[in-house]
């Protein structure tokens, strides 16, 4: 199947040959659906806090931090901007010149409330010779796009999310970088008062992003008396994935070299498993909101991440119980109703093992990278959702499922999907050392049988592409979880470029 010169690109990129007909076999057999006990919800899987309890989790996590623990946040950036302007493009391709859709007119009537107004205006003045007032006046409303969108103007059709305008302050406007900077500052400064940050970028952008890292750093330092550590990483070569023709065969391009794709934002596990750090956050780059908003977000930070330190604390205590062998029966029962009611993780046939066998399971189970996820209540938003499912091994546990994972077919699955109570909003905060404070090596928790399949084409032909686990789907799968119900106001993704008129995305 494979020439010289094949044999010669895969070594390039770091991928074996084995790996690559894995990939194809994996393209033409699809992936199992996976098998659903229930939906999640409050009382079976997601935890609902009180207020007392919420003030004691952020408590323990201040507590943490002061105690000198390494921190990161991680903070995949590397998706382009171009959906969210596609009714913009669409515009610009449209046989009319006057905005007709609801979309349009509700992106040129509240042009000025966009945080990167100043700038835009700026850009048609040079390049138009009138500014957005009189281009609007004058019925010229394709030119005020393109200065937006093109490359004579801002380029944000071109560029990433994290480097556009977002918010407007006093001082000047913030990108989504930015906002993720103050975010740190407010719940991940270690006792140093340094915060670390980590972003996923694509290799053309990394310029940007690190020359408004160093641009920023000292404002944003200053206003918060913390200091910064920002550092940048991309893709791996050897993560891209094979595509495939109609044919199930490589999908040749026209030099004949075989096309590899990037392997979606599952790829990011090998570089979340670079990172050296006690406890990280992971949030998604377009999540951010302006200061005034921030409070509920940071509380439902230090929520998450007391939960998690308080619950690893309970799992370490337990492994070193496990460890030393000398532990009762009543112990035994302790350690199992912890893992069965706390991490919802279910053995059926638990009751076959004697009580070493029991232990010998409990430490394998305990001894794992840890996760506690912010689930916020259905409210029609897309995306994923936390269910209890069944594992290869017969076990259940907690997992994060996108749609393409459950076999919508069946009406009782698709109930389960539907009816859902919570959604996955992206926010977690992990730990991913073990009891003796060794790196977890995190690829080896991927459940490699839950990636995704799609159909693209490249130069009007047909292929199929493949897309890796997850990053906190299937390459978190045997990870401990636990989901916790928080805030809504802590949700605020930009999927278009008219939700930054929303209030969420607004200036007081």
């Amino acid at each position: 199947m494979f020439e010289k010169k094949d044999l010669e690109q895969f070594e390039k990129k770091g991928i074996s040959a084995q790996m690559v007909e894995s990939q194809l076999e994996s393209i033409a057999k699809g992936f199992p659906y996976l098998e659903l006990e229930a939906a999640a919800s409050v009382g079976k899987g997601i935890i609902q806090t009180t207020a007392e309890q919420c003030d004691s989790y952020i408590r323990t996590w201040d507590n943490y931090l002061a105690s000198g623990h390494s921190v990161t946040k991680f903070v995949p950036a590397s998706g382009a901007a171009s959906r969210m302007f596609k009714d913009l493009f669409a515009f610009l391709d449209a046989e009319y010149d006057v905005p007709q859709t609801d979309f349009e007119k509700t992106f040129f009537n509240g042009i000025a409330k966009f945080a990167f107004y100043p700038e835009l205006n700026a850009c048609c003045k040079t390049n138009e010779g009138m500014d957005i007032p009189e281009l609007i006046a004058a019925g010229k409303f394709k030119a005020i796009v393109a200065n937006l969108l093109q490359d004579k103007g801002l380029n944000y059709g071109a560029l990433p999310k994290g480097l556009l305008r977002f918010h407007s302050y006093k001082a000047g406007a913030r990108t989504p970088m930015e906002e993720h900077m103050a975010e740190g500052a407010l719940y991940a400064a270690g006792s140093d008062a340094v915060v670390h940050l980590h972003f996923t970028v694509s290799a053309e952008h990394r310029a940007l992003f690190e020359k408004l890292g160093k641009d920023s750093q000292a404002a944003m330092a200053k206003m918060y008396g913390t200091r910064f550590d920002i550092s940048f990483s991309e893709q791996k070569p050897s993560t891209d994935t094979v595509a495939a023709d109609a044919a199930g065969q490589p999908f040749r391009n026209n030099d004949g070299s075989i096309l590899f794709r990037p392997g979606g934002h599952g790829a990011l596990i090998e570089n979340l498993n670079d990172l050296d750090s006690d406890i990280i956050f992971i949030k998604n780059i377009d999540n951010v909101v302006p200061d005034h908003l921030k409070p509920a977000t940071i509380t439902g930070k230090k929520l998450l991440a007391g939960i998690l330190v308080t619950v690893q604390n309970r799992i370490f205590e337990y492994l070193r119980i496990l460890e030393s062998g000398k532990y009762t029966a009543e112990q035994i029962r302790t350690i199992q109703d912890f893992v069965r009611g706390t991490l919802c993780c279910r053995k059926p046939d638990i009751a076959t093992l004697d009580m070493q066998q029991t232990a010998a399971w409990l430490s394998e189970k305990l001894n794992r990278p840890l996760r506690v996820c912010g689930m916020v209540r259905n409210v029609g938003e897309p995306g994923g959702g936390p269910f209890l499912a069944y594992n290869p091994d017969g076990t259940v546990s907690l997992q994060i499922l996108e749609s393409s994972q459950i076999d919508l077919s069946d009406s009782c699955k698709k109930e389960m999907f539907t009816k859902g109570t919570h959604f996955n909003p992206v926010d977690l905060v992990c730990a991913v050392k073990d009891y003796k404070g060794r790196k977890f090596n995190l690829p080896l928790y991927v459940d490699h049988a839950t990636g995704f399949i799609s159909n693209k084409s490249k130069n009007g032909r047909e292929l199929k592409a493949l897309e890796l686990p997850g990053l906190w789907n299937g390459a978190m799968s045997d990870w401990n979880t636990l989901f916790v119900e928080v805030p809504l106001e802590t949700f605020n993704p930009v999927k278009t470029v008219n939700d930054l008129l929303r209030a969420q995305h607004q200036s007081v």
